[in-house]
């Protein structure tokens, strides 16, 4: 079977490589370098300016522990650590495209009809009896008065500045404004956020969300809710925000405005309408990655089911075994997501806030890490570990998880919620100690209001 893949970020070359595992003569296009958005300019030089910011930040802070630091910022260096943890994995992915003798295009493809696509530099005319549209996204632009004014930027922008500024706006107080605001409020920049829902980070737990934005706020960001940029303008010394906030006009300046209110699905130059692919805003696709062609899939942040890149890499494994005659079912009712905040924010399963839109009668048991003997150890306690249960038989509906490494914590919670675990199995289940995982352990007995190292509420 021909099997052609376009994009390649992580739910194109993860999707390409289980195509030639399934024995598949498969041929990927991708106008720039693999691995994508996420890891030329997202999750990974994210998360690699964050781990500088972090060592920079424990250092000024290490005498509390008996150590005395006078750490020294050379941005140039911590530029050119970005790069090279991002050629490393790049690297890694051109070697498993050869390792899975997949062939690779370097261009832009797109389709010439229902069963053929072109790639528009030379011409050539590939045919395929299946073709996965991996096309990901690209940072989404409001419809705000002097957006393309110098000062602005977005998140690709932000990760290679050529110096620290002094300060930053910030139009967006999702995932990505959040985790922007905590790697340069620890550089030293000084940080608003500007986001128009009520409170930061929406889509996740709500009594957690506000948890962290008193602390963000008492590292000296300041963080403005049901605000609205009204106008960019630029000056002297970056920009200049006017903005609508409890009914009264404001004016924040910033060396640098980040705008990151979300991303937007990138199908520009796929010539669609040759392909007899439905859109409706977005590429249209059923609980299989199938498109209203057949032979078409289309997974990842192209699709706007959920945009993350390792839900992107699942749909990718799925539209191809269905290609070559599986009948598998997306379902992302159990998929983490995670904040790489100062300190991580990370849940699964549903919110107290959906359970209560939904009518779900459940159980809350809440478990604070200053309880806990490593995060008191590592002076990470201004979290908590967060467990929502049915009320009737205890199963698990949701965790979520406020403090140091929740990102790798919150993989136990959805490995119990993929296996229908109730909070049984959680207690029942030994963890070491001393660890943050016994956070989990201790939320869990809560449900039970057997909490041992606090008191049970009654």
């Amino acid at each position: 079977m021909k099997i052609v893949v376009i994009g390649g970020g992580p739910g194109g070359y993860v999707a390409a490589i289980r195509a030639a595992q399934l024995g598949a003569d498969v041929t990927l296009i991708e106008k720039d370098s693999l691995g994508g958005t996420c890891l030329n300019v997202g999750c990974i030089p994210t998360k690699a300016l964050l781990e500088s910011a972090h060592v920079y930040h424990n250092a000024k802070h290490s005498l509390d522990i008996g150590i005395e630091a006078n750490p020294i910022l050379h941005w140039d260096k911590v530029q050119k650590r970005r790069q090279t943890v991002i050629d490393t994995l790049v690297s890694g992915v051109n070697g498993l495209m050869k390792a899975n003798k997949i062939k690779v295009i370097k261009g832009v493809g797109s389709f010439k009809s229902e069963k053929e696509v072109v790639i528009k530099a030379t011409g050539e005319v590939i045919a395929f009896d299946k073709c996965i549209i991996a096309t990901g996204s690209v940072p989404a632009k409001p419809p705000i008065n002097g957006i393309d004014s110098p000062c602005c930027i977005d998140s690709t922008d932000v990760l290679a500045l050529d110096k620290v500024p002094q300060s930053m706006v910030i139009v967006g107080g999702g995932v990505i404004g959040i985790e922007f605001a905590c790697c340069y409020n620890a550089f030293g920049t000084k940080i608003t956020i500007v986001e128009m829902a009520d409170s930061i980070l929406p889509t996740m737990d709500r009594e957690l969300a506000i948890k962290l934005r008193k602390y963000l706020e008492s590292t000296g960001i300041e963080i403005l809710t049901g605000a609205k940029v009204e106008k960019i303008s630029p000056s002297n010394n970056g920009g200049v925000c006017e903005v609508t906030h409890n009914n009264d006009k404001k004016k924040i300046a910033g060396e640098k405005v980040l705008v990151c209110s979300g991303r937007r699905p990138y199908t520009d130059g796929l010539d669609l309408e040759k392909s007899g692919v439905k859109v409706d805003r977005v590429i249209q696709v059923d609980n299989k990655m199938r498109t209203s062609n057949p032979n078409i899939f289309a997974i990842g942040d192209c699709n706007a089911k959920l945009m993350l890149a390792h839900a992107a890499s699942e749909q990718g494994v799925i539209a191809v075994e269905n290609a070559m005659g599986a009948d598998n079912i997306y379902d992302d009712a159990v998929c983490p997501a995670g904040v790489y905040s100062f300190p991580e924010f990370a849940g699964v399963g549903i919110t107290e806030e959906t359970a209560k839109q939904k009518g779900i009668e459940y159980i809350v048991s809440v478990f604070p890490t200053m309880a806990n003997g490593r995060s008191i150890i590592h002076r990470e306690t201004i979290g908590c570990v967060k467990v929502i249960a049915g009320k009737k038989h205890k199963e698990i509906l949701g965790v979520h998880i406020l403090g140091e490494s929740a990102t790798e914590l919150i993989a136990e919670s959805a490995l119990a919620m993929k296996l229908e675990c109730t909070v049984d199995e959680i207690i029942e289940t030994i963890h070491a100690h001393p660890t943050l995982s016994e956070c989990l352990h201790e939320a869990s007995l809560g449900i039970e209001k057997r909490m041992l190292h606090m008191p049970n509420k009654k």
